[in-house]
């Protein structure tokens, strides 16, 4: 049986994608972890392609796709800056990734993300919400962003209004959005998280 994987808002974008005629050439912009998505890609037949920035989350990464004898090509790389060319991927995506920085640096990975996607490819991002529990925690750097500390390390958190987001997608077609308000229990205390997913069309 095919595993699993927890970033279930992907079998949705993995949905969209399969309905399109264009390559199946994908980028994952944070490839990293002990559970890389971008293998439920390459088990459908897609040309996988990831960079990570986290030397950590990469090792963890590739140790997953070499168990699992799957050729994901997750590389260290910046989502600021892609070294890809022009209109390279059919379908570009970032997942809990892209608000792990200041909102003047998401513009800029937005901005890549969109310039490597081919006319009529797919993107899809997510953004973390101000319904979220830990909006507001933190020491502030700037409206709504915020370092945290996650796991022992200091790491940026920016939180955003549900709308705040559709800037980034001017001129582009949104297909789907989906504000997401989850609520579980965490270290024995029920909490909320707030996400707004998107996927939309280059064109």
């Amino acid at each position: 049986m095919s595993k699993i994987f927890r970033q279930t808002s992907l079998y949705k974008f993995i949905m969209f994608c399969n309905e399109t005629d264009m390559d199946k050439k994908v980028l994952d912009c944070g490839a990293g972890g002990n559970c890389p998505p971008l293998s439920l890609f390459f088990e459908n037949g897609y040309l996988t392609h990831g960079i990570e920035f986290s030397s950590k989350q990469l090792e963890e990464a590739n140790k997953y796709a070499s168990e699992k004898n799957q050729s994901l090509n997750i590389e260290q790389g910046d989502m600021r800056e892609l070294k890809f060319e022009n209109e390279s991927f059919s379908f570009v995506y970032s997942f809990n990734s892209v608000f792990h920085m200041k909102k003047e640096e998401v513009e800029k990975s937005m901005n890549e993300m969109k310039r490597v996607l081919k006319q009529n490819g797919l993107l899809f991002v997510n953004f973390l919400t101000i319904s979220d529990f830990r909006c507001g925690e933190g020491g502030a750097l700037g409206e709504n962003q915020y370092e945290q500390i996650e796991d022992g390390d200091a790491i940026i958190h920016s939180y955003f209004e549900e709308r705040e987001p559709d800037k980034y997608f001017e001129g582009m077609k949104i297909l789907h959005k989906e504000i997401r308000v989850i609520e579980r229990i965490y270290e024995g205390e029920k909490i909320k998280q707030g996400f707004v997913d998107y996927i939309v069309k280059k064109i």
